[in-house]
């Protein structure tokens, strides 16, 4: 399941590697009626790729965590068992999906995180004040909200059918990228057992990132709402 907006430029390169490295997995791309018309791209591969799915929802309505919850929902819509949930750009490469889904097989866990910070992922590429703005996120998200993993802001994982069930996956409230940090805080609550495996995370080449200064802060802010209990979008 992947929730895109303007990735045209890479979303073909991205389906393939994804075929090559899971070829038995249904592709879902959820878009957000992208401007620079990512949705028509995958259109016309799905005309020759029965693996492949689109989920298109409103432009008034976007949004990287809606795009996401939609997705989960109609991916378990679909009777999909498991759900591995990455980013378009890329920046998450499709060879690590079965180390990700290897533990959710063996039933060693419900949640599988691919990490950047746990011996033998690594942080590519991305320029030193990038680097270190992930990582005052990362302490400020274990302060705030007791998340044990050593990377919380991850947006490339797994789950089960179970798990998303068991979360209320459909009554997840945030709009924006804080979707990835709610689901966790909601499945360590639960008490349900979350696993990382090393990932080699590698900056967009292609396109623009979504995670503008404002869009950070909001996401912190946010956080001490969840805590707290009060709302939020």
């Amino acid at each position: 399941m992947v929730p895109t907006y303007n990735e045209r430029a890479n979303i073909t390169n991205l389906i393939k590697s994804i075929h090559k490295s899971a070829p038995s997995a249904q592709v879902l791309i959820v878009d957000d009626s992208s401007p620079d018309g990512t949705f028509k791209e995958v259109q016309e591969l799905m005309k020759k790729d029965k693996r492949l799915h689109l989920l298109l929802r409103d432009r008034s309505i976007k949004g990287r965590g809606w795009a996401g919850r939609d997705g989960f929902v109609k991916a378990l819509a679909m009777g999909a068992n498991l759900v591995v949930e990455m980013d378009g750009d890329l920046s998450h490469q499709p060879k690590f999906i079965p180390a990700l889904v290897a533990p959710l097989l063996k039933g060693e866990a419900d949640v599988v995180i691919g990490s950047r910070y746990v011996p033998g992922g690594k942080d590519m590429d991305r320029p030193f004040h990038r680097q270190l703005t992930s990582n005052l996120a990362k302490l400020y998200l274990k302060l705030v909200l007791s998340l044990r993993a050593a990377d919380p802001t991850s947006g490339f994982r797994a789950f089960t059918k179970t798990t998303l069930q068991t979360i209320r996956v459909e009554t997840l409230k945030a709009r924006d990228p804080f979707t990835v940090s709610e689901i966790l805080f909601r499945c360590y609550r639960l008490g349900l057992r979350v696993k990382e495996v090393p990932i080699e995370f590698v900056d967009r080449t292609q396109g623009t990132s979504k995670l503008a200064l404002p869009t950070l802060l909001k996401y912190l802010g946010k956080a001490l709402l969840l805590r707290l209990g009060l709302g939020f979008e």
